[in-house]
């Protein structure tokens, strides 16, 4: 089993939306990027909610500066887990990151995306309590492994927590 460790949050004191996934699977491990694999929908999906046509084209930091100026946070639920491989479905030993500190320090925060189950589950089993405080939605995973979505319905129901 390979130790796999999360990434700093992409956050600032203007953000609303705390979007967390599970853990960077092994091309984002390996290139230092969230999302990095070419076949996750996760830029192209940001890109159509903040109504920049080229955003999954840019560079990394250019990327993160764009979630960030339309109020985006970015980071993981999970700070350290064993697992082979990218699934969701291998990750074992999870430590958290600490979400409640992160949201305390920017209580512009007021809703939280969790992309995809295991994001949701592991939130759910470290944070129950912020699922009260603050308005949590589970969305579809933005992963290639989540055939079932097609770009245009991850659209979709994303931006139903955006209203």
């Amino acid at each position: 089993m390979t130790v796999c460790k999360s990434f700093k949050p992409s956050v600032n004191t203007g953000c609303k939306v705390l979007i967390l996934g599970s853990m960077p699977g092994v091309k984002s491990l390996e290139m230092q990027e969230y999302y990095a694999h070419t076949m996750n929908r996760f830029w192209k999906l940001m890109g159509t909610l903040c109504d920049v046509s080229d955003l999954a084209g840019l560079s990394y930091e250019n990327k993160l500066k764009t979630l960030l100026y339309h109020g985006f946070a970015l980071w993981d639920v999970v700070k350290q887990c064993k697992r082979n491989g990218s699934l969701d479905s291998d990750i074992t030993d999870e430590k958290p990151n600490d979400v409640r500190s992160l949201l305390k320090k920017y209580p512009s925060i007021q809703k939280i995306f969790l992309n995809g189950n295991k994001a949701y589950s592991s939130f759910k089993k470290h944070f129950p309590e912020l699922l009260d405080e603050y308005r949590c939605y589970k969305m579809p995973s933005t992963s290639p492994a989540n055939a079932r979505y097609r770009l245009k319905d991850l659209v979709l129901e994303w931006e139903k927590g955006l209203i």
